[in-house]
């Protein structure tokens, strides 16, 4: 992990203990039932905008807030490992399905709509609305969704941390490793398309649990919200100058391995004034890397409650 003198705070704070200790439980992990909720999770429903959403809930009630909000074709069950250390560190986590995703597939944008960012944007405010502010993370496509909730309502956001989220504006898949240049010319459904078939024939080679899970969790996903979402990720917005202005801390977490080379991450994190974490893995560090990915959230925490202190 790199640091600026924003976000997580100086090097000379670090515990390099504990980050090894962090390092070596990632490497360590095993593979669980994903569908499973942690040990104390409360399963429910949350009313929307878009519609009913499924939700975890874990923690203490009076504990300060979390909330994790997964990316397109993901859930709340992504943060199955990443929650369960938050709360040990003190914090309550809120996790849900986005609208037309897994078990909120029946939320959307109703008959004759289309799905767009204030969809997301207006569900997320919600989210944050009914759990006070709190500390958010968007994992991909919903690191932009968290920016732009960001900028609309600071006063609901503590700390922001962003997880391999596209680190471009517009088009993002034109920076996309190997695929870029072909999608200039494909669309939308094409580009969902693509997607759908590299996760269902594992070309993340993930183990056969988890590989059961994302496929099982397609069943239930609709096809037009993936396509609405990718639709999405091809005019995403630019509010880099309204957070740096907000000097909210922020936090760019990502693989080394990830779908956008790190290059363009560290250039996001520049932009953003943002604090950067690196990994060793790919696009899904809460799932490969969550003991890392805790230990630099829980310092981004710390910094943003002492600067509001």
């Amino acid at each position: 992990m790199t640091d600026d003198d924003r976000g997580a705070g100086p090097r000379a704070s670090d515990d390099d203990h504990a980050r090894d200790r962090a390092v070596r439980a990632d490497a360590a992990l095993g593979e669980i039932e994903w569908a499973q909720p942690p040990e104390g999770t409360i399963v429910g429903r949350f009313e929307a905008p878009s519609g009913t959403l499924a939700m975890w809930s874990m923690g203490d009630h009076e504990h300060p807030p979390v909330v994790l909000v997964p990316g397109v074709t993901g859930s709340k069950e992504d943060f199955a490992l990443l929650g369960p250390l938050l709360v040990q560190a003190g914090y309550r986590v809120v996790s849900y399905d986005l609208a037309g995703q897994y078990e909120s597939a029946d939320a959307g944008p109703g008959a004759g709509g289309g799905y767009d960012y204030d969809l997301f944007v207006d569900d997320l405010l919600a989210v944050l609305a009914s759990s006070g502010a709190a500390h958010l993370l968007g994992y991909s496509f919903a690191g932009t969704v968290a920016q732009l909730a960001s900028v609309r309502r600071p006063d609901l956001v503590r700390s922001l941390t962003l997880l391999t989220a596209p680190p471009l504006v517009g088009q993002v898949f034109r920076g996309v490793r190997a695929i870029g240049p072909l999608s200039r010319v494909t669309t939308a459904h094409q580009d969902a398309g693509l997607m759908i078939w590299g996760v269902v024939t594992n070309k993340n080679k993930v183990g056969p649990k988890r590989l059961r899970f994302v496929r099982d969790r397609f069943e239930k996903t609709t096809r037009e919200s993936v396509d609405g979402i990718i639709a999405l990720m091809r005019r995403t917005p630019d509010v880099a100058a309204e957070l740096r202005a907000l000097d909210l801390p922020i936090l760019v977490a990502t693989g080394e391995h990830d779908l956008w080379p790190v290059q363009l991450h560290a250039a996001f994190a520049q932009r953003l004034g943002a604090s950067l974490a690196v990994y060793r893995t790919g696009h899904s560090p809460c799932e490969t890397a969550p003991h890392q990915l805790a230990y630099d959230m829980l310092r981004l925490f710390a910094h943003a409650e002492s600067e509001a202190s």
